[in-house]
């Protein structure tokens, strides 16, 4: 009975079989080097685009025409003056009476009746005929009359007869006095006059016309009029005459003057659309950009943003920012500028509707400043992470007429957080505003654009490897759906499909529930299968190796893009198998799956090591995991000749990790008696006994698995014995047990399996350094070697529950040998 029980100890095979009876000590031991292996891998690469455009090389968007482009020229002419803010877009209805005036009409001019608005002093003075001013309303800016206020009082009520010039030097015009304006005329042109239909702050400031005989508004009119001719006038005065001059350090005078009058205007209070004077300041600013100064043009802009353009003026000034910002040489511009809060508070404020095209061309602008290291930090200090979430969702609620521009806008906000993500600062942000989650909701609005998938793809991938960011997105409602959705519909499209798999495997690398989750997806196995058949590189080998009826993506196929790229898909897909089947329910199912099996093992047959080795290491490990559950069901439990075959390659290779993870692999399959004999027959144990010669722990101990499974053959005692197998455990405990006692456990099971029996095949000399090594060993006063406190408890339970039993078993034997012999 004894001798029974003994044959059935040493009968034990090699493998780490889950028991859910074991205590907590156990688990943590199970968990320190499981037989089921997470898979790791690099982060997919993104090449940096030399090239700043709204849209790169890669982009998808083939019609050029319709999108907006990444260059163009910027002249004065191309401003409007005076500045307006177009209406809402909504229509008041008509009114249901027509007015009557009181007027009796001329029945020659019926027009000639009507009261003529009051005549601008300015106007009467410059003379300009009717014809004249729509010619200036109309034409370039280069052509706009000098800005009003640039005349001192004085000289206004006392003009000069043929006065040419004023007294501040600036140009005047030597127009005589012609016919009034219409009403309609001298509404568009009088300065600081909208031409919107939208009452602006300034109007307060305005004569009613009640006859109430109160002169408040006359008082603040007057008081703003000083303002002007004190301090805003001589600051415009002096850019015209400096803009004129071409003398040496006149662009730094210039700046100096722009920055002092966006003070001045800031102290007076006539900053936004307060200014009753505001479009000939904006004529001034205007006439400066044809100069064509970087440096210029942003303070030009910081001022004109500050004074609320809109409509074309507003457009126009996001496409000078744009255009400064596509040189690299003026990013430190940027930095030594506040022109940055200043379009970001454009992205915070304007609406899509009315500023799509500006909006686009504000965040084109940013995707390109993200990319300097400097400003990216200047970026994440002034909200560029709040301002994105907010613009997210206004353009997921954009009505259906700007869903294209809506779409342009999103690719290049995409791309900025992909910047953003690059920075450690960003990744609390990015959880604090829930730019994961909103990004998610980006995906399923915009799912059929490639570019903005594989953007926020590019976001997932780099977050992905951090712990908060998983549970973040993990935590994302159906995201695993979505990306299964996504991989189905763009599997042409590598780049986004490696960095989405990427991601996958991620989120399933730590979580078993992610595990679960994903494999209960609707149509995961068909999706992940499916691209596995696709990106399976066959080239030479077709004929050779057919599909064997495997299930192939609607045409067309994948486009041919290189070997590398394809076999970069696969290494991230079967990182998620490997992953994913560590789960209880979804290992047993992808090991019936015989596609599954099918597709590792024609990887496994086609690629070679030197070429592939990431790959193949991937796939073994797979196999390892997969060969863990030995259902009656599992495919691989009936080709395990045929595995043990194709893992020959890895074993022999010169690759260790390979080496390892098919030694891994023959652990589980050695439970097979046929295997063992392919093993014995082909000279393996030779090579698995000189892996124990290793300096790696991990490549000791999967070696140790091997040989503690084939020594459960008498036979194959001996050939192991006389490869020196018993000597090389012995080294093998007294070098690694100290610090690893469940590899010293492994070893004593090894050694347990080979002297089991009557043979006695060890040497009198490995026996007494065995027992030797053994006696300290088996002491509690071992646990004291660790000289880390914080894995003391790891260590201990390793000791307890992996070393102990089998070492004093061990122990046992050898003690009885000794003594009769």
């Amino acid at each position: 009975m004894a001798s029974m029980e003994r044959k059935h100890e040493i009968c034990s095979p090699f493998i780490q079989r889950r028991n859910p009876l074991r205590k907590t000590s156990a688990e943590i031991v199970n968990e320190a080097r499981q037989s089921l292996r997470v898979q790791s891998t690099r982060r997919p690469f993104t090449p940096r685009d030399g090239h700043r455009q709204l849209f790169g090389k890669s982009s998808v968007r083939a019609d050029r025409d319709n999108r907006p482009p990444s260059t163009f020229s910027l002249h004065a002419q191309n401003f409007d003056a005076p500045d307006s803010r177009p209406g809402s877009g909504t229509r008041l209805s008509p009114l249901d009476h027509k007015p009557t005036f009181p007027v009796v009409c001329d029945a020659e001019d019926p027009f000639k009746a009507f009261p003529k608005p009051p005549a601008d002093p300015l106007e009467v003075k410059r003379g300009l005929p009717g014809a004249r001013a729509r010619l200036f309303r109309a034409g370039s800016l280069t052509m706009l009359p000098p800005v009003e206020g640039h005349i001192d009082v004085k000289e206004r009520s006392n003009p000069g007869p043929g006065q040419k010039q004023s007294s501040k030097g600036l140009p005047s015009t030597d127009h005589k006095p012609g016919p009034h304006r219409t009403a309609s005329e001298s509404r568009i042109t009088q300065p600081g006059v909208d031409s919107g239909v939208r009452p602006t702050e300034c109007g307060a400031g305005r004569r009613t016309g009640l006859g109430n005989g109160d002169n408040t508004t006359n008082t603040e009119g007057d008081a703003e009029l000083v303002v002007w001719n004190n301090m805003i006038a001589p600051v415009l005065q002096q850019l015209e005459s400096v803009a004129a001059g071409s003398s040496e350090g006149s662009l730094d005078r210039l700046c100096d003057l722009c920055d002092g009058l966006h003070g001045a205007l800031a102290g007076a209070d006539m900053l936004g659309r307060r200014c009753k004077r505001r479009s000939g300041v904006l004529r001034t600013l205007f006439r400066l950009i044809d100069l064509n100064s970087a440096r210029l043009n942003l303070h030009i802009a910081k001022l004109c943003l500050a004074l609320c353009v809109s409509g074309n003026n507003l457009l126009n000034i996001c496409k000078l920012i744009f255009q400064i910002s596509r040189s690299e040489s003026n990013d430190i511009l940027f930095q030594n500028n506040s022109i940055i809060d200043s379009f970001l508070g454009v992205l915070s404020n304007e609406d899509v509707s009315s500023s799509g095209e500006a909006l686009l061309y504000c965040v084109g602008t940013l995707k390109f400043l993200s990319g300097n290291s400097a400003i990216l930090r200047l970026l994440l200090d002034k909200n560029c992470v709040g301002v994105a979430q907010k613009l997210i969702q206004r353009l997921c609620k954009a009505e259906d007429t700007n869903f294209t521009i809506a779409g342009h806008i999103l690719v290049q906000l995409t791309a900025t957080l992909r910047n953003l993500a690059d920075h450690p600062d960003s990744r609390p942000l990015f959880i604090s505003f829930s730019i994961l989650s909103e990004l998610c909701l980006v995906l399923r609005y915009h799912y059929k654009d490639p570019d903005i998938c594989t953007n926020i793809s590019r976001i997932y991938s780099k977050l992905s490897s951090y712990s908060e960011c998983r549970l973040a997105l993990a935590q994302t409602p159906n995201c695993y759906q979505l990306f299964l959705e996504l991989l189905s519909k763009h599997h042409q499209k590598q780049d986004l499909v490696v960095r989405l798999l990427f991601t996958l495997g991620n989120l399933t690398a730590k979580s078993d529930e992610a595990r679960l989750q994903l494999f209960q997806c609707e149509g995961c196995m068909d999706t992940l299968l499916q691209l596995y058949d696709t990106y399976q590189c066959r080239d030479g080998l077709s004929h050779l190796h057919p599909r064997k009826g495997l299930a192939s993506l609607s045409e067309p196929q994948a486009p041919s893009v290189s070997v590398q790229e394809d076999e970069d898909v696969l290494v991230k897909l079967v990182r998620v198998l490997a992953n994913m089947c560590i789960h209880q329910a979804v290992g047993p199912a992808l090991a019936t799956n015989t596609t599954c099996i099918q597709l590792l093992l024609e990887t496994l047959e086609l690629r070679s090591v030197q070429e592939s080795e990431e790959l193949l290491v991937n796939v073994a490990a797979t196999i390892n995991n997969l060969s863990f559950y030995q259902e009656e069901s599992s495919v691989l439990r009936h080709s395990q000749l045929t595995m043990a075959n194709l893992m020959l390659k890895l074993v022999l290779s010169s690759s260790m990790d390979a080496v390892l993870e098919a030694t891994r692999v023959y652990g589980n399959l050695t439970q097979s008696k046929d295997v063992r004999d392919f093993i014995m027959q082909n000279k393996v144990h030779q090579f698995v006994v000189t892996l124990l010669d290793s300096k790696s722990t991990e490549m000791c101990f999967s070696a140790c698995g091997v040989l503690t499974n084939l020594a459960l053959d008498p036979p194959n005692r001996v050939s192991l014995s006389a490869e020196g197998a018993a000597a090389k455990l012995v080294d093998c405990l007294r070098d690694f047990g100290p610090g690893d006692w469940q590899l010293a456990g492994q070893v004593c099971q090894a050694l347990w399996n080979m002297t089991g029996g009557s043979e006695k095949l060890l040497e009198s000399q490995e026996r007494q350094s065995l027992l030797e090594i053994l006696t300290p060993y088996l002491e509690e006063e071992a646990l004291k070697w660790i000289e880390n406190e914080d894995m003391r408890d790891f260590h201990k339970a390793c000791w307890e529950i992996e070393f102990l039993p089998v070492a004093q078993k061990l122990m046992k034997i050898l003690q009885a040998e000794v003594r009769t012999a």
